[in-house]
């Protein structure tokens, strides 16, 4: 939740509320002293305070920790539906450029403001096409900036995923990461050329559009291929492929986070050991190793060496107490 403002297991704040409870309060002290603070409110709302400084917006909490998780729910990233991969794709983006939070929430207001005008029905076509035109604008502008990080974290993921890939396949196995935008880019990655072709292609969409009620051109429609041996690996790989390339990525975004940011980010694996057979568990556990700080839950202990569990601090479920801070870094 500090990490990205959004929980990987639900989607409403009151969930993550104990029963009866008016509140939440997660906090976490990380690097050199910087303590991170988000409120949770069981009526709605929420408040992020920084060093005791209430924010004015929360996405200004985003940046200090950064974190990669890894849960039993990312197996389902191969063979789900493509707002998955979009989803762990932007977590990706989010942990190199937290300025991207506020791209994405500028994306979703676009989203919901064309929605309500094709709902509300009110003006006259004349006027909704006039305030389409103004949306065209900034939605063009957003998508296109949107476009272009997804695309240059693939490309750099990519020759690291594979390497792992080939690594757990013991060279039997060849992954390609393919982008497939949800509008037509055409030429090299260049911001005005793409942002006047999306725009050209939202007014082409419009009445389309208009019938369906949604918008047909964006990020929101992007897709991301992952294949094996050139194949789709979530219509022909078994499941020990999917689990295998699951894992490769996961370790890749470990990877690549911590070449670019400088310093490893803190690591959560939430029950996904049990998913993993012993090879997998003991690989990944390798890659960890001594270098990255991790909060694992788990329901036992097996998998787990004798050396992991010396170094770590281990609590039973009764033990953890609502004052429980995180230390980053250091």
């Amino acid at each position: 939740m500090l990490g990205s403002l959004r929980s990987h297991r639900c989607s409403n704040d009151r969930d993550l509320i104990q029963w009866e409870a008016p509140q939440a309060l997660i906090r976490a002290e990380v690097g050199d002293g910087d303590r991170l603070e988000l409120e949770l409110r069981r009526q709605g709302g929420r408040q992020a305070r920084r060093n005791g400084k209430l924010l004015d917006r929360q996405l200004d909490l985003i940046g200090p920790l950064r974190c990669i998780g890894f849960s039993a729910l990312d197996l389902d990233l191969v063979r789900g539906e493509p707002a998955l991969r979009r989803q762990w794709l932007d977590r990706v983006v989010l942990q190199l450029e937290p300025v991207y939070a506020d791209l994405m929430a500028r994306l979703n207001r676009l989203l919901r403001q064309r929605s309500q005008l094709w709902r509300q029905r009110q003006q006259s076509r004349a006027e909704r096409h006039a305030l389409l035109d103004a949306f065209d604008v900034q939605m063009a502008l957003v998508s296109t900036r949107i476009h272009r990080r997804r695309q240059r974290a693939l490309q750099r993921l990519e020759p690291i995923a594979m390497r792992w890939q080939t690594h757990l396949s013991g060279g039997t196995e060849t992954l390609e990461l393919q982008y497939k935008p949800g509008s037509r880019l055409d030429g090299e990655d260049a911001e005005e050329p793409w942002r006047l072709a999306i725009e050209e292609q939202l007014r082409e969409q419009r009445e389309e559009e208009e019938r369906l009620g949604s918008c047909r051109v964006g990020p929101h429609r992007d897709e991301i291929a992952l294949l094996l041996g050139g194949s789709p690996a979530r219509r022909f790989g078994s499941a020990g492929q999917q689990r295998s390339l699951v894992l490769g990525l996961k370790l890749a975004e470990l990877e690549l986070v911590t070449q670019l940011c400088g310093e490893p980010p803190l690591l959560l694996l939430d029950d996904v050991l049990a998913e993993l057979d012993p090879t997998r568990q003991q690989l990944l556990l390798e890659a960890v190793g001594e270098s990255h700080q991790c909060l694992v839950s788990a329901t036992h202990l097996e998998g787990f060496g004798g050396g992991w569990q010396q170094q770590a601090q281990i609590l039973g479920a009764r033990e953890l107490r609502p004052d429980l801070q995180i230390g980053y870094g250091g």
